[in-house]
């Protein structure tokens, strides 16, 4: 039986949207299996930051990391639902996008996992201007 071991969001700069005042990002999460493969699970996220010239420094890693884990979701509730409503949709959804490729695992088991974040190369060079 295949088992999820983790969950990893990749966190990247978008080169052509991003300015001296602004940066965006995107964002791609991942199932870590236990032999070592991924599975890819969203990647059509991003976001970004603005403000005046200069102000990529301003941003940190922290931010980021934080910020990422939010985009890739759960959504925020809308027309009456409820913040678990959505949380569960959320869940259920990677749960059964995984077990149409072959891999068993519950939803509840998936929001349980570790959720890390790496931030590329590219976009901790652009956080510190260097």
């Amino acid at each position: 039986m295949t088992v999820v071991t983790r969950l990893v969001t990749h966190a990247d700069v978008d080169e052509g949207a991003t300015t001296d005042r602004m940066i965006s990002v995107s964002a791609r999460l991942e199932a870590v299996l236990e032999d070592g493969r991924s599975l890819v699970l969203l990647d059509d996220r991003g976001w970004g930051f603005s403000g005046a010239p200069g102000m990529r420094v301003r941003v940190s890693a922290g931010e980021v990391e934080s910020t990422a884990r939010v985009v890739v979701g759960p959504d925020e509730p809308f027309e009456g639902r409820t913040q678990r409503q959505m949380a569960d949709d959320h869940w259920s959804w990677l749960a059964e996008s995984l077990g149409r490729r072959g891999v068993d695992v519950g939803a509840h088991e998936l929001e349980r996992l570790p959720h890390d974040v790496v931030l590329s190369e590219r976009l901790r060079t652009c956080l510190t201007g260097e």
